[in-house]
């Protein structure tokens, strides 16, 4: 199979470039703009370290011990020394494609030539990104304030010092690099400060993250529609005037996918619902997820922000031969928009939460208690609503703010700190528990289309999604464990709806 090649060059890297690259094994190739950044901006850290100024990171000590000259001679061994100082993470190991995000993430703002890292080390973790040479880099330990601690662990890696993963086994960093055939990364000036100072791990994830957000919306317009179809509710919901009628940000976008998928069906016809208006979670689709639409376009701008562009301090603008201490490095606005992202996830939660439990009310539905074939004599999906509602929970939970007031660090100068990779790593968590809730909807709504009779006059998207959902879970005929059914149409629910 021949792999996908991205060019990183005047045209900069996007969210899904990274996804392609980490998920995929895309290859990264850097083309001659990009090069020439790199150079003009290495050309300046040179000259001006030859005529002895003084550099944050290059001259001095970092954080508070910038009040430290170094001596000419201890130039080279203090950038070989900043990440070791650095590699103080802990807690499990990043999953691969974390690892492979956030070198993409590094060698993208590198390439944006802010950093004055010299050639050859931003070659070398191109050529160890696409050589799957995979750092193993402790989860814990970086409070967004550049992602220092996973990015000492990447440098450190690759210096080959620590582990890699390489072919699928963790192995000494040294020997996963003479067996990819890489040379360790030789560190000159500014090199180990110019590899960690950088927000990677947080940017990088979060590019992952977006496509996971965007399969997820797909999949619950899918099971949407198809709830629609079982509850027979009144697409009043979605008509297109009445959301027009007040655009608020996303609900034309949902009403119009929903419309799109309920093309066909039954319920268009007159007095086909069952009533005039249905309970909050059916009637506010297009609002609730509307608002999802418009927080993840803020989250993927300011994504996209950090991935191609230098947060770098100090920052090299070489166009003008400066070198100018900074606070880009800081991703409040990130976090910002990562935390509604979160929110706004969560309030789809509750609706889907609530859906599922509407689908299985005798009283609301007007469907078998607890959606079960055979009546009171079996649970049908009753013990469900437990993993329902702790799922909704723990999503409510995750979607609390955690990036204000942390404590201060280095000697109280490093006084304020985003806290983005948490936030990101949260969000991440919220999507996963939310893909099992969006599983069983589209469980319990293909059993509601059964057992209302309504099968063959749905719309084109709810016949399309039955028959998708039936192609892994059988009809529950019977109480059986059902673990096994909620887990493969999450699977599902977590890549692309086809």
């Amino acid at each position: 199979m021949t792999l996908r090649m991205i060019m990183l060059d005047a045209k900069p890297l996007g969210a899904a470039d990274v996804a392609e690259i980490a998920r995929r094994n895309a290859r990264l190739v850097l083309g001659e703009e990009a090069m020439r950044r790199i150079r003009a901006s290495r050309a300046v850290i040179e000259r001006l370290t030859q005529l002895g100024k003084p550099i944050y990171g290059v001259t001095t000590g970092l954080g508070a011990c910038v009040d430290t000259p170094l001596a000419q001679a201890d130039l080279i061994a203090f950038q070989h020394s900043v990440p070791l100082s650095h590699s103080m993470g802990i807690g499990p190991a990043l999953p691969t494609e974390a690892v492979r995000a956030m070198m993409v993430a590094r060698i993208s703002g590198m390439a944006a030539g802010g950093t004055g890292a010299s050639e050859r080390v931003v070659m070398g973790l191109v050529a160890a990104l696409n050589a799957g040479v995979h750092p193993v880099i402790p989860a814990w330990g970086s409070i967004g304030a550049a992602d220092l601690a996973p990015l000492g662990h990447m440098a450190r890696a690759l210096r080959g010092d620590g582990e890699v993963e390489f072919h699928g086994k963790v192995m000494p960093s040294a020997e996963g690099l003479a067996l990819a055939g890489i040379e360790a990364l030789d560190l000159r000036e500014k090199d180990g400060h110019a590899i960690i100072v950088a927000n990677s791990l947080s940017t990088g994830t979060a590019c992952l993250y977006l496509e996971d957000v965007a399969h997820l919306i797909d999949w619950s317009m899918a099971a949407v529609a198809l709830n629609y179809e079982a509850f027979r509710s009144s697409l009043t919901a979605i008509d297109e005037d009445a959301l027009s009628a007040r655009p608020a940000f996303g609900q034309r976008e949902i009403g119009a996918r929903l419309r799109a998928e309920l093309e066909g069906s039954g319920l268009w016809k007159e007095n086909a619902a069952r009533r005039i208006q249905d309970p909050l979670s059916y009637r506010c689709v297009p609002q609730v997820w509307g608002g999802l639409l418009h927080a993840l376009e803020q989250a993927r701008l300011a994504t996209e922000i950090e991935l191609t562009h230098s947060g770098d301090n100090p920052v090299i603008l070489f166009a003008a031969e400066r070198v100018i201490s900074n606070g880009n490095f800081d991703l409040t606005a990130l976090t910002l928009a990562w935390e509604q992202l979160g929110q706004a996830l969560a309030h789809c939660a509750v609706g889907t939460a609530n859906r599922c439990m509407k689908l299985m009310s005798p009283t609301v539905a007007e469907l078998p208690r607890f959606l079960s074939a055979r009546g009171g004599s079996r649970q049908g999906y009753a013990e469900l609503q437990k993993p329902i509602a702790g799922l909704e929970a723990e999503i409510r939970h995750l979607a609390n703010p955690m990036s204000l007031s942390p404590l201060a660090v280095s000697d109280g100068i490093e006084d304020q700190s985003s806290m983005a990779p948490r936030v990101v790593a949260k969000t991440a968590e919220i999507i996963e528990r939310l893909r099992y809730l969006v599983a069983m909807e589209l469980i319990f709504a293909a059993t509601g289309v059964e057992l209302r009779g309504v099968v063959d006059s749905m719309g084109e998207g709810p016949q399309r999604t039955y028959a998708t959902v039936r192609a892994l879970v059988s009809p529950l005929d019977d109480d059986r464990e059902m673990s096994a059914d909620m887990t493969r149409v999450a699977r599902m629910v977590a890549g692309p709806r086809c």
